[in-house]
């Protein structure tokens, strides 16, 4: 029996083109299977065959688990305690094994054993094309339509199948059985029955490879797409950078009479492309972004990481765009935060930030309002340039004299100092469960008690825009820190079991 066992997966392992190994991993798995329904619990069982003999040897096992864990499966688990009285240097996630009787082949359910099998066979060959298919390093998947599957298109390309989701086709796109369907590869899940290879005509990379595709350069490295957003089927921004001065990067991705950008659009179901110049220099960059709008100035806010962008009346809506459309491309495009205001907010706010630090100054620095309207004036806007200008600079203000100078520096110091102890003892006061949050730091904590933020309550009920007002956090790390204090509301609405 043993040498026909062997014979067998030879064979099995030539006509399935698969490893030696992998069949002798299935019998086994096979075996396994068929000793655990001997049994009335669900128990763990372990078969070793020897790949020269084919002799085989079948172990009932236990997982070591920690004294203060308990047994949450008692039929596979021991508590450690348990297991040292056996062996005394076992550990925590090691087995123990015990020898049981060998279920003879003869008696196995002959169709069980060979579902197992033939599954783990099929698996492995399904691995294999996968290995083969993402070893040559395509970024794009092209392949028909081959059935629908609860919404989801199932794409075949050769032997190879891939899943493009509703909510990863473009809008109002349909396809039909038979069609040809390009779309990029996201992500590989082993775990998924059929379609493992995950699809999106959608995604931002889509677009990039697509222009890679039609525009020769960028593959020479002459341009370089930096960034791309996207409203897929209706609008896209895409930011280009030459690395060769004789090469024009719009042109080159328009193509010429626009066969280049055409191509692309067409694969997209007429989605419009703005291709915009990138620049090291954000503000140039976003003023870019926003294009066709025309800018009339623009305010940078580093702490922010947010630009206020003033344009005139006839402007206004075209910066914005059709249900804030432009902007917000604009934004993901470049990754600054975009607030348009026309020349009136514009001046409404400069007047309230004006008021804000002549508030400041008067009150910190003990200085009437013409001091401080002629710090504002110079471009002062903190009591941390105030203090930390370099002399020479303040001194070029005309009617500071020395003395003056110094004055204000050292009661721009004493006043952060008194700020720097109130802020110390705010965040003394803050909550240890807010302390405690992952992601939270001495400086957030300061800014939250700042402004009455002290439990995780309070900044559970905050929206991601108000905490990265509040903060200048990033909106990925806000939504993150507010998602990290409402963990508690759902770990409390468990639902209780009635006896």
């Amino acid at each position: 029996m043993n040498r026909e066992m062997l014979m067998l997966v030879d064979a099995i392992s030539r006509e399935k083109n698969v490893e030696r190994d992998v069949v002798f991993g299935a019998v086994e798995s096979a075996l396994a299977q068929a000793t655990k329904k001997l049994y009335s619990g669900e128990v763990d069982i372990r078969v070793s065959l020897n790949r020269d003999t084919g002799a085989y040897e079948t172990f009932r096992r236990w997982h070591v688990v920690p004294d203060e864990a308990g047994l949450q499966l008692p039929d596979q688990e021991i508590l450690l305690f348990e297991a040292q009285e056996q062996i005394s240097d076992i550990e925590v996630d090691e087995y123990i094994e015990e020898t049981i009787e060998s279920l003879p082949i003869g008696r196995i359910g002959a169709m069980a054993a060979k579902q197992v099998i033939l599954q783990k066979i099929r698996d492995a060959e399904r691995e294999m094309l996968l290995n083969d298919f993402m070893s040559r390093g395509d970024k794009v998947f092209v392949g028909t339509v081959k059935r629908m599957d609860k919404g989801d298109l199932i794409v075949e390309s050769g032997r190879v199948e891939g899943r493009l989701r509703r909510g990863e086709m473009i809008p109002k796109e349909n396809f039909r059985t038979g069609d040809r369907v390009r779309a990029m590869i996201m992500e590989v899940d082993l775990t998924l029955r059929g379609a493992p290879i995950l699809l999106s005509r959608s995604a931002p990379e889509f677009m990039v490879e697509l222009f890679r595709n039609e525009v020769p350069e960028i593959e020479q490295g002459l341009l370089e797409i930096k960034s791309c957003a996207r409203d897929a089927g209706s609008r896209a921004k895409l930011a280009v950078l030459s690395h060769d001065k004789r090469v024009d990067p719009i042109g080159t991705c328009v193509g010429v009479r626009g066969t280049r950008v055409n191509a692309v659009t067409n694969e997209l179901a007429g989605e419009r492309v703005d291709i915009v110049l990138w620049s090291e220099d954000p503000a140039q960059f976003v003023i870019g972004a926003l294009a066709p709008a025309n800018v009339t100035s623009i305010v940078v806010d580093e702490e922010r990481h947010a630009m206020d962008v003033v344009v005139d009346e006839e402007n206004l809506a075209i910066a914005i765009g059709r249900g804030g459309q432009n902007v917000r491309l604009a934004a993901e495009l470049t990754g600054w935060k975009i607030n348009i205001l026309d020349a009136a907010e514009s001046a409404e706010k400069q007047a309230s930030e004006v008021d804000v630090s002549r508030h400041l100054f008067m009150e910190k620095l003990d200085v009437d309002q013409e001091i401080a309207d002629l710090l504002i004036a110079e471009g002062f806007t903190s009591l941390e340039q105030v203090a930390y200008v370099p002399l020479e600079e303040m001194l070029e203000i005309e009617s500071f004299d020395e003395e003056t100078v110094n004055e204000l520096r050292a009661r721009a110091k004493d006043a952060l100092l008194t700020m720097e102890i109130a802020n110390e003892e705010n965040v003394d006061d803050a909550a240890m469960e807010l302390r405690d949050l992952e992601g939270m730091n001495v400086e957030l904590l300061g800014k939250l008690a700042e402004n009455g933020v002290h439990t995780l309550d309070d900044l559970a009920d905050l929206a991601v825009d108000e905490l990265t007002d509040l903060t200048g956090q990033s909106a990925d790390d806000a939504k993150s820190l507010i998602m990290k204090a409402r963990e508690h509301w759902f770990a409390n609405d468990v639902p209780s079991q009635e006896s």
